[in-house]
């Protein structure tokens, strides 16, 4: 007998068996059908077993998943100038670190962040640099002036602008009025929520000292002073272990009577300020933002600043917690772990508390003589314009004890062409070569803690520092490391290609903590989509 014939008997009989087994009606003999190879070929059941067995079958199991509403207000990357149209560039510093803190949460889960949850210029600041102390308090900063090779583009240079703020011994900080207001509501009901939170400001409760103050707010279905003002290490933290996660949100009430509690409690000449802790989702009480930022700004000028500690995933609102902490005055931090919690509360506290210049602004003019055109790296949501900068009224950013801020400028020598080509008219236009010995021009303006006049200072940086630019290193390298490292995942196309593989390269081997996750975040994100 052939194999196949062989074979498609066998396969007849288990046939036989299999529909005897689960009571279908059994294959008559001689209903064996092969095909001209031998090949058996089973007739089809009747219509009659396809019904019934269409009826039993089961359903695919769908399993649902949270949706993910995070929410983020990101600005297009900063645009190419031509020095011969706008030769000034005006913004606010920004001492914020959220978004990089938010952007390694995503990398961690390996996943991309969204472009809108990217902010440049949080990336650079979130790490410290070597930069001169103030000599004396007299200006609240140093300012220090770098110019090197660009790592991306051999035919355009960085411009750092790097300031540096004094340090403030624990014996001479002023006092601290610290209303905590803590979101309880269902949202908060995770580990990487609430259990975290209450981790995070355990941390801050820790460095408290005799003269300090710490009130708890809780706000879900409605507002409630969980612990009035006290400095007691052991009170604070037993309030803190009694909360828990349920209800809806009712952030303005809770905004309400935190505010009735800083100033119920203000100290003249102290820190007053309530801090937010929150995954951003204010769904009830101040819904509108703009009524929510206009009451914030009323608060922030009788002398009660906001700072925001963000948390969590899923629902999180990162484009209002960003904004309410910067019209607050105060500094807006994501926390993804209990070591960033340490990091924020613990070893940058007086940076994050102790102002020591505020509406600090920084004015750039570049010489047509020797710089062609130039660009930003950053900083797009703190642009200002021109005007802006002399007017005092105008709000700006923050710089805490021990507060650095550093700024990239990406610049075209006047040798080079650029990226925006010459234009057929420009030779119609009167010449603009611009005159002395000096690249660019810095300004700054800044107020004290409590004044209402800005301080103008001033810096040159000499154009032969074009000339002399040599390849970023140190420092310097690792700071265009990591504003490289923004920029790709915002998909900068004036990156040329330059990625993982070369920032890697750039930064090399690094041994403080943060800068060794740094590359480790970096190594990882190469083929993430």
């Amino acid at each position: 007998m052939k194999k196949a014939t062989k074979f498609a008997i066998a396969v007849a009989t288990i046939a036989l068996v299999a529909g005897c087994a689960s009571g279908d009606e059994a294959i008559e003999e001689g209903a064996v059908q092969t095909d001209s190879a031998g090949v058996y070929s089973p007739p089809p059941p009747p219509p009659a077993m396809m019904a019934e067995r269409a009826a039993m079958a089961v359903p695919p199991v769908i399993v649902p998943m949270e949706a993910d509403s995070e929410r983020y207000d990101g600005e297009e990357v900063s645009p190419v100038k031509r020095v011969a149209d706008e030769p000034v560039s005006t913004f606010a510093v920004d001492v914020d670190t959220g978004a990089y803190a938010n952007t390694r949460r995503y990398l961690r889960d390996g996943r991309r962040p969204p472009k809108a949850a990217v902010r440049t210029e949080e990336f650079v600041n979130y790490f410290r640099y070597d930069y001169a102390k103030p000599q004396d308090r007299s200006t609240p900063f140093s300012v220090a002036t770098a110019v090197a090779q660009t790592p991306w583009n051999e035919d355009t240079r960085l411009l750092r602008i790097g300031l540096q703020g004094y340090d403030l011994p624990r014996d001479q900080r002023p006092a601290a009025n610290l209303v905590f207001l803590l979101d309880v509501s269902g949202s908060m009901n995770s580990p990487d929520k609430l259990p975290l939170l209450k981790t995070a400001l355990k941390g801050l409760v820790d460095n408290l000292r005799d003269e300090d103050r710490v009130s708890i707010v809780v706000y879900a279905g409605a507002a409630g002073l969980a612990l009035d003002p006290t400095n007691d290490p052991r009170e604070i933290k037993a309030a803190l272990d009694q909360l828990s996660a349920g209800g809806s949100t009712a952030g303005g009430a809770g905004l309400q009577l935190a505010y009735q509690t800083a100033r119920a409690n203000f100290i003249e000449g102290g820190v007053n300020r309530v801090i937010i802790g929150t995954d951003g989702d204010f769904n009830v009480g101040i819904s509108d933002p703009d009524a929510l930022v206009e009451r914030i700004e009323k608060e922030r000028d009788t002398g009660v600043t906001l700072s925001v500690l963000g948390f969590g995933s899923g629902n999180y609102n990162e484009a209002l917690m960003e904004q309410i902490a910067n019209k607050g005055n105060g500094n807006y931090s994501y926390i993804d772990s209990a070591l960033e919690a340490r990091k924020v509360l613990g070893e940058e506290m007086s940076s994050t508390l102790f102002t020591i210049a505020k509406d600090v602004k920084i004015q750039v003019e570049f010489n047509p003589k020797f710089v062609k055109q130039y660009r930003l790296i950053g900083y797009e949501n703190r642009a200002l314009r021109e005007q802006d900068f002399d007017n005092d009224r105008v709000d700006a950013g923050e710089i805490g004890a021990s507060h650095q801020v550093t700024a990239l400028y990406e610049v075209v020598p006047a040798s080079k062409t650029g990226w925006i080509g010459e234009r057929r008219y420009d030779g119609n236009k009167a010449e603009s070569t611009g005159s002395g010995t000096d690249m660019a021009y810095i300004k700054l303006r800044y107020k004290l803690p409590d004044g209402d006049r800005s301080t103008l200072v001033e810096r040159a940086v000499p154009a032969a520092m074009l000339d002399r630019a040599g390849r970023a290193q140190g420092d310097f390298a690792f700071a265009a490391g990591v504003a490289a490292f923004g920029q790709y995942l915002r998909g900068d196309e004036l990156l040329n290609g330059f990625g993982p593989r070369q920032i890697v390269s750039l930064v090399g081997p690094q041994r403080d903590f943060y800068r060794a996750e740094f590359v480790k975040l970096v190594e990882a994100s190469a083929g993430m989509d």
